[in-house]
C-alpha cells in the first residue's frame, strides 16, 4: 500500500518522501511504483514524460529526520498496532508544527493511534483501498481528539489527489470493511454449505448484482491471509459472529493458498 499511495501523492504533483527501515526497501518500493507506472503507459494511460516526472518526485530513504518538513506524514506499515505506535511516538516527536498526522490502517483504533503521537489534535485515519492507484475511495476517519481543521485539511488533502473522501467515525472496519468482511465470509459459509460452487457464486454476484467481481476473486484479490487478520480484528472489536473467519479460510492461510500474491487461491493463478 506505501508504494500506492505514494504513486497516487506523487501523480497529484507533490513531492514524496518514502521512508522504509532500510533503504533497500524504500527503493525496492519505488521500483515497484516503476514497474506499474510502465505498465500505465503501455496501456496509454500515462505518457513517458508524466511518468518519468511522478517518479523524480518520490525521494526514498531509512531516515526519520527525513520527515521533518514534510506537511504530511501518512503511515502504511504492517497491520500490527504495537509496531505503528512505536513508528508513530517517533513521528509525533519529528514532524513538524502544524503537519497533518495520518494512519492507513484498516483495522485498528485510530484513536488509540493518535495517542502515541503526543499530537491528538492533528491525527487522523486516511485509509486508501488496493490497488490505491485505481479505488476512488479514500475514508477519512475522525477519532476521538482530531480537531476540526485536521478533518478539514485531510478531506481537501485527499480530494486534491482526484480521490473521493468520505468522513467516517473510528468504528471497527469503518464503513466499507465494516460492511464487506461479513458478505465476503457468507459467501465462503454458502460454498462450504454447498449451497454452489465458487465460480457460480462469482457469477451469481457479478451478473445479478452488478459487482464488478465476485467474493471468492475478491478475497483472492486482497489475500486470504490479509481477510483472516481483518476478520479476526473485526470480530475482537465488535463480537459478532458473522465476523469469524470460516475454517475454510483459515486452512487455506495453513497451506499457503493466499490468492493472487501466491499463485493459488481459490482460484488457480499458474506460475
Amino acid at each position: 500500500m506505501a508504494g500506492g499511495i505514494a504513486d497516487v501523492i506523487a501523480h497529484a504533483g507533490n513531492d514524496v518522501v518514502l521512508r522504509s527501515r532500510t533503504l533497500e526497501g524504500a527503493q525496492r518500493t519505488v521500483a515497484a511504483v516503476a514497474a506499474t507506472t510502465a505498465r500505465r503507459v503501455a496501456k496509454g494511460a500515462l505518457t513517458e514524460a508524466n511518468r518519468a516526472a511522478l517518479l523524480a518526485r518520490i525521494r526514498p530513504t531509512d531516515r526519520l529526520e527525513d520527515l521533518a518538513d514534510c506537511d504530511v506524514v501518512i503511515e502504511s506499515i504492517v497491520e500490527d498496532a504495537e509496531a505503528k505506535r512505536r513508528l508513530l511516538a517517533e513521528i509525533g516527536r519529528i514532524a513538524a508544527p502544524g503537519a497533518l498526522l495520518a494512519t492507513n490502517t484498516s483495522t485498528l483504533p485510530v484513536a488509540e493511534l493518535a495517542a502515541a503521537t503526543g499530537r491528538p489534535a492533528e491525527f487522523c485515519g486516511v485509509h486508501f483501498f488496493n490497488p490505491a492507484t485505481a479505488l476512488p475511495l479514500v475514508e477519512v476517519v475522525r477519532p476521538v481528539g482530531a480537531s476540526d481543521a485536521t478533518i478539514a485539511r485531510a478531506t481537501d488533502f485527499v480530494r486534491g489527489l482526484g480521490k473521493e473522501p468520505i468522513q467516517v467515525a473510528d468504528r471497527a472496519g469503518f464503513v466499507v470493511n465494516a460492511l464487506l468482511f461479513p458478505y465476503l465470509n457468507a459467501a465462503v459459509a454458502m460454498h462450504e454449505a454447498g449451497v454452489a460452487t465458487v465460480a457460480d457464486i462469482d457469477a451469481a454476484m457479478r451478473g445479478g448484482a452488478n459487482h464488478p467481481m465476485g467474493p471468492f476473486a475478491l478475497l483472492d484479490l486482497v489475500g486470504v491471509d490479509t481477510a483472516v487478520a481483518i476478520l479476526d480484528a473485526l470480530h475482537a472489536r465488535l463480537g459478532d459472529a458473522g465476523y469469524e473467519p470460516r475454517p475454510t479460510l483459515r486452512a487455506m492461510v495453513r497451506d499457503g493458498r493466499l490468492g493472487r500474491k501466491a499463485g493459488r487461491g481459490f482460484y488457480d493463478y499458474g506460475a
